[in-house]
Formats: structure tokens, sequence, C-alpha cells
């Protein structure tokens, strides 16, 4: 592919905690090399649904503007938007079309009709349809068809998979990029984005399911046999888990983010039973100890939660241990819990391992762009570039040529220790210094004389 023909594509994560945004481009390779990257804390989404509309956009301008910082020569006009939410719902269904034509061989605008047809299914008031997935084709009597562009026949069919949605919700998303100034290229589901950038050719074939566990919804999609299966979205996340530390042991949310992310675990067997977090008091109020055993108990029963909604819904499709050889893909920011992969083994009966959107990246990018937390929105990217390479939408054919920026890649981290250079996330990140880096180095410095004193 020539690089100054392939199109740059901006993903656009509107996440409960964060928004993130990156522009990307693939190479000659096939790989992605991200262009630009900005992020920003998010306030006025909750449970993966957008509430509050101008909270929500100072964020998204913020996010941009990072992007933008970390990269001066980029236009960003278009974006591919995830959408999550308990709204959210999928639906099975099988349609066919008889073809006016049989002696000629089936071609791709026959299959396109096929799918748009499906946008007349009946779906409850209010709802409205996302996206249709077509799951395997058929022709005449030839079942289990991938592609049947090519074939000869009299009758096309397929099954689908329709993801459907609140239209408020909808409506609420579109509203908040159009009052941004960008056009939202397409909305896709984040547990689709998240799965396109974590999983491979030799995943979907062996059968697997993929648990991005964000700030406020945790996103399933299950793959076998090269199918998507089954979506779902569960209304609990890493915001549910802070909210029960907060809760169960009387702290700021601050301060709950800081113990989980510091010291918390998703097993509470693993947690040291003599080791105690102290908390700094409140304007001369005395500190508070908290132990990290009760901490681990309470993002236990939460994460327990929802692997269990995780486990009902593989039987609810017939997909157990013994049908998904490729086990259970953890991303998203609340993946990265300790001890995370033996309870989700534990409660599952699968195998499972951390997914790292490195599949897809191209080499020496930073570190900070390898996390599963922005797996969602370099899925994104990934789907605009599907769209692209199958002709499915309309993108300008010249593309005035960006260079990769040197803060994004692993030259530029080891030359910041010699000469630091400001990033677009090294000034998000010094906005969130303030209170919460204090506490964090307190909690750390307090920790450690517990340590030295207690465990050793």
């Amino acid at each position: 592919m020539n690089q100054n023909e392939a199109p740059i594509i901006v993903g656009l994560d509107i996440g409960t905690t964060k928004i993130a945004a990156i522009a990307g481009r693939k190479n000659e390779h096939g790989k992605l090399e991200i262009l630009g990257f900005g992020r920003a804390n998010s306030s006025g989404v909750q449970h993966g649904q957008v509430l509050n509309i101008d909270q929500t956009i100072k964020a998204i301008h913020q996010a941009l503007q990072n992007c933008i910082e970390s990269n001066p020569d980029l236009e960003i006009t278009e974006v591919y938007v995830g959408i999550a939410g308990h709204h959210i719902k999928s639906l099975q269904t099988r349609g066919d079309m008889v073809r006016q034509d049989p002696e000629n061989e089936i071609q791709r605008w026959e299959i396109d009709q096929l799918i748009d047809n499906q946008r007349k299914t009946f779906i409850p008031a209010g709802d409205q349809i996302i996206d249709v997935i077509p799951q395997d084709f058929h022709v005449d009597n030839i079942q289990n068809i991938k592609d049947p562009v090519g074939y000869n026949g009299v009758k096309v069919g397929a099954n689908f998979h329709i993801i459907t949605g609140d239209r408020n919700a909808i409506r609420n998303i579109n509203r908040a990029v159009d009052r941004s100034s960008l056009k939202t290229k397409d909305l896709v589901l984040q547990p689709l984005a998240s799965a396109s950038a974590v999983m491979s050719e030799i995943d979907m074939e062996a059968g697997v399911a993929i648990l991005d566990i964000g700030g406020g919804t945790s996103d399933l999609a299950v793959f076998y046999e090269g199918i998507l299966k089954h979506t779902a979205v569960i209304p609990f996340g890493g915001e549910n888990i802070t909210n029960d530390i907060r809760m169960g042991l009387g702290v700021l949310k601050q301060q709950a983010e800081a113990m989980k992310v510091q010291f918390g675990s998703a097993l509470a067997d693993e947690a040291k039973a003599n080791a105690f977090i102290t908390i700094p008091g409140l304007k001369g109020m005395p500190a508070k100890e908290i132990s990290v055993k009760n901490l681990a108990q309470i993002i236990q029963a939460r994460m327990s939660e929802i692997l269990d909604f995780v486990h009902y819904h593989l039987k609810q499709i017939g997909l157990d241990s013994r049908a998904l050889n490729g086990g259970i893909i953890l991303t998203g920011g609340g993946s990265q819990l300790k001890h995370l992969i033996q309870l989700t083994e534990y409660i599952t009966g699968l195998n499972a391992r951390i997914g790292y959107p490195n599949e897809h990246l191209a080499p020496n990018h930073i570190e900070e762009l390898k996390k599963p937390m922005y797996a969602t929105c370099l899925g994104l990217i990934l789907k605009g570039y599907n769209d692209y390479e199958h002709k499915y939408k309309e993108f300008a054919e010249k593309f005035r040529k960006v260079e990769v920026p040197r803060k994004l890649t692993v030259e530029a981290e080891v030359s910041e220790t010699v000469a630091p250079v400001e990033t677009a996330v090294n000034v998000e990140e010094r906005r969130k210094i303030k209170f919460w880096d204090k506490f964090k180095n307190n909690l750390i410095d307090l920790f450690k004389e517990e340590e030295d004193q207690v465990i050793k």
C-alpha cells in the first residue's frame, strides 16, 4: 500500500473515565503507525452513555487538542466512534434473497443489498440498528460459506448478528461529536473494536471470548470458527470497583482509585493478611489503616460478579471451556488488576491472558500506546481500514504526507531521560498530578514503611 494514498483514520473512544483520540495509518507492511495521540479525563459519561453533552464536548476538545499537539501536521475532521452502554442489545436473524439472474455469478452489490435488507428488521420502539454483521452465508443448498461472491445460485442468504441501541443514547453521542466540529464516519460497538485490536485470525478460528473491562461497562464479544457468535455489554466496570472501595472502606474516591491501582488484587487469598495501607487523615483527623486483604475482598466480589455474567452468557450460547480453545482475552483498563487472570480462569474454566493491542501495531511506538486501555481506539482505526480496503465507505484518494512524530516513538522515550520533551500525554498527566500524585507518593512511602515493619 502506498503510504501517500492511504487515508489517515482517527479513532475516538468516548469512555466513562477517559476520552482518547488516536490517529493512525497503515504502513507498507500493513501495520498501524500512530501519527497522533491525545487523551483527556471524561466526566460527562456514565456506564458508557453520554449524559452531559457539554462536559463530554469539553473532554473531546481536550483529547483532540492533545492529539494535534502531539503532531501539528494533523487535520482531524472525521472520526470512527466507539459505542457501549447497557442499552446495547443484539439479536440473531436469517435473511434470504432470490436472485434476478441466477445464471451469473453473485456480485458484491447483491451481498450489500442482502445486508441492507436486514436493516428493515422489526426492533422495539425507541431502539435503532447500529450494525448488521453477516455470520455465514448459504447459496441454494451449500451452507457455511464465508464469502459467496463468485458463486452461482438461485437463492443467496445468511445468518446475521444485529446490534441495536437506544435511539436517544445514539443521538447524544452523535450530538457530542457534531458539536465538537467533527463528523462521525461510523459508530462501532466497542467490544468488536477491542477484539479486532487484540485478536488474530488464529484466535478467531480456535474460538475465543474477548472481555473489555472499561470504566463504566465490561464488553463481551465471542468468536467461534471464525464467526462472531455473540456480543453483550455488562453494566459494571472499573468505576464500580472504585465506588465499592470508597463505600466499603470509607475513603475518598481519589484514595479508592489510588489504592485499587497501587495495591489492589482480584484474589483475596493472594493478599497479605498482615499488610496495611495508611491513609492520611483529612484536616487534622487521625490517619486510617486499611487492610490490604479487605481491599482485595471488595475487588474480588465485584470482579466475580462481572465474570459470573461472562460465564452466564457463554452457557446461554452453548460455548463453554471445551468449545473455546482460544480461551478468554482480557483487555481494557480494568484488565491490569493483579491476579485477575487466575480469578477469570477459576470462574469461567477458560484459559485467560491479557490482550495487548500489539498484534497490528507497528514497532518502535512508546509503551503508553500498547496498554490494553487503548485497544478500543486502535480497533476503531482498524475498522476504518477495513471499510477503506473493502470500499464500504468513500475516502479521499490522495492524502498529504504526515510522518510519525518523534514524541510517539521509543527513541523519544530514551532521549527524554537526557532532555525531557513534553508530549500531549505528559501535558494531560501533569494536569492530573495535583492532589493525586501527592497522595499516591504518600501512600507508597507509608506502605513501604509498613512493609518494612510487618511484611518482611
